[in-house]
């Protein structure tokens, strides 16, 4: 905001300099007009001492011609360099000062009216990166009262209170949000999801209605056909959901990392169909079982911390979301540990280990209980999330902004 003002200021300063510069150089030229003005009245006196003194016989006719070559000298002496301008009337000062005087309140009222000041101070806030879904929550709150009538902000402001699994506040968010933007199948899908769960997975003639209405707009909606699969599922019709489901995953990219979960979602409603066909089916993925990790505190480091100091192992996607998929909690009393993080240990029901192919572990120390900050840090390399073998970690290096 500081450089938006400043930059502001230097642009006013040399919009008045095109105004005030000519003004003052028009007052030297007036004041080397009026000099010129009283060295010719001077001059003119002068001729008529001269001629008086002729007339009275002081002067001879040659001693008066001299005093009169003499006088006009001095008067072209005194007249050199002089810059012959027209004359700056009382019209010509008065505008440009007028001018001047009212540029800084019209441009400000003007940019009042026109300008955007709010929408560039969100623009640099929402460049900075969240530390924390609480700050990126409070930023987006914040936008949608700055800009109520803003449809994209209610909508990832909805996405957001889902992974904190404030689904009634979300299910307000898309709510307002279609409302803004018309019944687009995507903001449907989601309205109708967060009302699911807002409503303890009781499946209502609203939720339906929304659905098919989604549905028939886009039949690849993948919200409301994985909606549709759970509440199928919940219900035991195992059949339907797996009609939905498999709907969804031929419509996701190979990469999404939401289809490994919905495979394993069709395979448990088959089983449920066919309860031989569970003995008859591969292990499953070596993911589910998790991530073991051995973490061990640097000998070097063991007299700097304090036993009570908190200790967060976490694993995050090493291309994807920056919050941790999983995270584990210890102190440094417990150190060495061997801990072991999966998909049960996620923060946010969206967000999986299982679900990223590669992750990097982080153990850091926070003698404030700041997981995004502390004094001690240690990070693996980049390994895959179905990994079997124990991971070793230590803590090693002085930690630095959060990352």
């Amino acid at each position: 905001m500081i450089e938006f003002w400043l930059s502001a200021g230097l642009l006013l300063l040399a919009a008045l300099a095109f105004l005030l510069i000519p003004l003052l150089r028009g007052r030297n030229a007036q004041a080397e007009e009026d000099r010129t003005a009283l060295n010719v009245t001077l001059y003119q006196e002068r001729v008529q001492e001269l001629e008086g003194e002729h007339q009275a016989g002081i002067l001879s006719a040659a001693q008066l011609q001299a005093g009169r070559d003499d006088a006009a000298r001095e008067l072209l002496t005194d007249t050199a360099g002089a810059e012959v301008g027209g004359k700056v009337g009382v019209l010509g000062r008065k505008v440009p000062l007028t001018a001047a005087l009212l540029m800084p309140l019209l441009g400000y009222g003007l940019y009042l009216h026109w300008g955007a000041i709010d929408d560039v101070e969100r623009a640099r806030t929402f460049a900075e990166q969240p530390q924390s879904i609480e700050e990126m929550t409070a930023r987006l709150e914040a936008s949608v009262q700055d800009n109520p009538e803003s449809a994209e902000g209610w909508y990832f402001l909805g996405r957001t209170y889902m992974a904190q699994e404030r689904a009634g506040e979300a299910a307000k968010a898309f709510e307002r949000a279609v409302g803004i933007a018309g019944r687009e199948p995507e903001l449907l899908g989601q309205w109708a999801q967060a009302l699911y769960f807002a409503g303890s997975k009781q499946w209502t003639e609203q939720l339906q209605a929304l659905t098919d209405e989604a549905l028939k707009a886009d039949p690849a909606e993948a919200t409301s056909l994985g909606l549709l699969g759970i509440a199928a599922y919940e219900s035991e019709r195992f059949a339907e959901a797996i009609g939905f489901w498999e709907r969804l995953v031929a419509v996701l990219p190979e990469q999404d990392p939401s289809r490994q979960a919905i495979l394993g979602g069709i395979a448990r409603a088959r089983e449920q169909l066919d309860p031989q066909a569970a003995t008859q089916a591969p292990p499953a993925a070596t993911s589910a079982r998790g991530l073991t990790i051995q973490v061990d505190l640097a000998a070097a480091l063991k007299d700097q911390v304090q036993p009570s100091d908190s200790v967060f192992i976490f694993a995050r996607a090493t291309s994807g979301p920056p919050m941790p998929l999983a995270v584990k909690r210890l102190t440094v009393a417990d150190l060495p540990a061997e801990v072991n993080l999966s998909d049960s240990d996620a923060m946010m029901p969206q967000l999986k280990l299982s679900g990223f192919a590669q992750v990097q572990l982080v153990a850091r120390i926070s003698r404030s209980g700041n997981a995004t900050a502390g004094e001690w840090v240690g990070r693996s390399q980049p390994l895959a999330s179905s990994v079997t073998e124990p991971q070793q970690l230590t803590i090693d290096t002085a930690d630095g902004p959060a990352q």
